[in-house]
């Protein structure tokens, strides 16, 4: 799908980030827009950024655990519009914890947004792609979704699983010519909310306070919401089957493919040294 112009594009956790940047992005390339979050005031401000494009703009609060108002939306999305040409599942969580003393409802949690809201909004929109006889599927994981990170064993769960889910699903659909197509994104360190908005769990019997997490993470977010955007566009209009986004993620991916069960010593000697009783 390389002209963007006059399409109609559904995104989910479209409040902030790299939401919020691809609404704008598709706005400027007159693509109408259905945008949902559960942050109805930050969904608000997103909509507002865009007011001035032209598009047509529709805003719904949607928890994308929830099936059947994921489903209801898409098909209120398909009526209002009269089509829907791409399906951004971006909504996400983060939980820092490890293993032990990680709780089933923190587990559960990241899995219900960040997998079964994918799974939701990629079957609940998907018929009305295949209705247009053109139509792109573009599911959010992670380059954590390549690699396996220690204190991230569920959000790599869930970011592995987006990534079988999808390319599967690529394959599918290019064995039924149905003109949909699917891409799977992984985002390295983006300057985004997503932790600040994360739960933090205990590790290695200590809990990390909100500004150490977020000291750490902004020391290693190196590319904007805004970046991400354009890299995730430009690969949907490539048909590419993988994006990945950032200089992080392009290194971390070559360096998994090159070592791709040492990248692991790496981490646990860097974890080791950088813990709290660690010698650094």
């Amino acid at each position: 799908m390389e002209e963007l112009r006059d399409r109609v594009a559904a995104v989910t956790g479209a409040a902030s980030g790299i939401g919020r940047a691809l609404a704008q992005a598709l706005a400027a390339e007159g693509c109408h827009l259905a945008l949902s979050d559960v942050d109805e005031a930050g969904l608000a401000r997103t909509a507002e950024s865009v007011s001035g494009s032209g598009a047509k703009v529709r805003t719904d609060r949607v928890d994308v655990r929830d099936r059947e108002a994921v489903h209801a939306w898409a098909d209120a999305v398909a009526d209002e519009f009269g089509r829907v040409n791409l399906i951004f599942n971006n909504a996400g969580v983060a939980l820092s914890a490890d293993v032990r003393s990680m709780s089933y409802e923190d587990l559960e949690w990241v899995m219900d947004v960040n997998f079964w809201g994918v799974v939701h909004g990629t079957k609940a929109f998907l018929p009305h792609l295949e209705r247009t006889g053109e139509g792109h599927v573009v599911n959010v994981s992670s380059i954590f979704g390549v690699i396996a990170v220690p204190t991230q064993s569920a959000y790599n769960a869930a970011k592995f699983a987006v990534r079988g889910f999808t390319e599967a699903l690529r394959e599918e659909l290019e064995v039924a010519g149905s003109g949909v197509s699917a891409t799977t994104v992984h985002p390295g360190g983006i300057k985004t909310s997503i932790v600040a908005n994360s739960r933090l769990r205990e590790v290695e019997g200590r809990v990390a306070t909100r500004e150490e997490a977020m000291e750490q993470f902004d020391r290693l977010a190196r590319t904007t919401p805004e970046e991400a955007a354009r890299t995730i566009l430009a690969g949907v209009k490539r048909n590419d089957r993988r994006v990945l986004v950032g200089v992080d993620a392009r290194v971390i991916d070559g360096v998994q493919r090159l070592v791709p069960t040492g990248y692991q010593w790496l981490l646990e000697t860097l974890f080791r040294r950088t813990r709290p009783d660690g010698p650094g």
